[in-house]
């Protein structure tokens, strides 16, 4: 990325450190090596919330790392800096073939594709990870997968789609 401050490339080598310790890894010692000592993890989308290294480790071994489905792919679309915070708006695209009570609580796999926005807003603090919020369309998720169905609800797949046409 262009025009990053020092700190600014740190945060970022440190959130691609985190991200290849979830999902190429899938190491959750690793990813908190990238953390405070007392960090969170918030999911908005479904209401998941992880508050404290015990916490975050025991969610990130136990419930999400063994739980992500083997086709997950994430795009960045974009990445917007503070001082000691990065934005980043994602697409999400998976085969609900697992259990992901992380991401779609109670939902049984369905087989089905779900694509999706997400933007996940990563605070830092001396250089590592406080926290992570990360912001989804539940009811699109939910209407891709046959659980939910109203008309309206798709609009967010097609949003997916429409933001990687326009980068």
């Amino acid at each position: 990325m262009k025009n990053l401050t020092p700190d600014q490339q740190t945060m970022l080598a440190t959130w691609q450190q985190h991200a290849h310790a979830e999902f190429v890894l899938k190491d959750a010692d690793a990813a908190l090596a990238t953390m405070t000592e007392n960090p969170y993890v918030f999911l908005i989308g479904c209401g998941v919330v992880r508050v404290g290294r015990a916490a975050v480790r025991e969610f990130y071994a136990n419930k999400f790392l063994p739980n992500i489905p083997p086709d997950f792919e994430i795009t960045t679309v974009s990445q917007t800096f503070s001082d000691d915070r990065i934005v980043e708006e994602m697409t999400v695209r998976f085969t609900h073939t697992v259990d992901m009570d992380w991401f779609l609580p109670g939902v049984r796999p369905t087989g089905r594709k779900v694509e999706l926005l997400v933007a996940a807003f990563i605070q830092f603090d001396g250089g590592k990870i406080a926290h992570e919020h990360a912001y989804w369309d539940q009811a699109t998720a939910l209407s891709q997968l046959g659980v939910l169905d109203h008309p309206l609800a798709m609009g967010g797949m097609r949003s997916a789609a429409e933001l990687l046409n326009l980068r």
